[in-house]
């Protein structure tokens, strides 16, 4: 069994930046990928990004390339989303997950993973 819990969310005027935190706890952190995903009202949950299990492979979403980095410490077991230059439309509840069988490469598809956060609400204002 894996627990995630997701902090830093929270109001934000357009083009600031915000850090969200994805703590992980029970099974093995460090041996599997994991992703951030977002669900705004009325839509459909949508990738943001996602990482391998050391660091070394990352894939993001178009709407987020160049704005959005993920990032991962294993010995912390907790990974991070800096969030900069946001906009209205970044405004969504944000979810971190987890594929707990699988270490290698990245996905983009929330039904490669295993495991949910309850989710962090982040409202960019304009």
């Amino acid at each position: 069994q894996v627990q995630l819990v997701e902090s830093g969310g929270g109001l934000v005027q357009a083009g600031g930046s915000l850090r969200l935190s994805c703590a992980a706890s029970g099974r093995t952190f460090s041996a599997a990928i994991m992703g951030w995903f977002r669900q705004a009202p009325g839509k459909e949950r949508e990738f943001v990004a996602s990482i391998n299990w050391n660091g070394g492979s990352t894939s993001y979403g178009d709407s987020v390339k160049g704005r959005f980095t993920i990032s991962r410490d294993n010995a912390k077991s907790t990974m991070y989303l800096q969030m900069n230059s946001l906009k209205p439309e970044d405004t969504a509840v944000y979810y971190c997950a987890i594929n707990s069988n699988r270490a290698w490469g990245t996905s983009a598809s929330l039904y490669d993973y295993n495991y949910w956060g309850q989710g962090t609400q982040v409202t960019v204002s304009s």
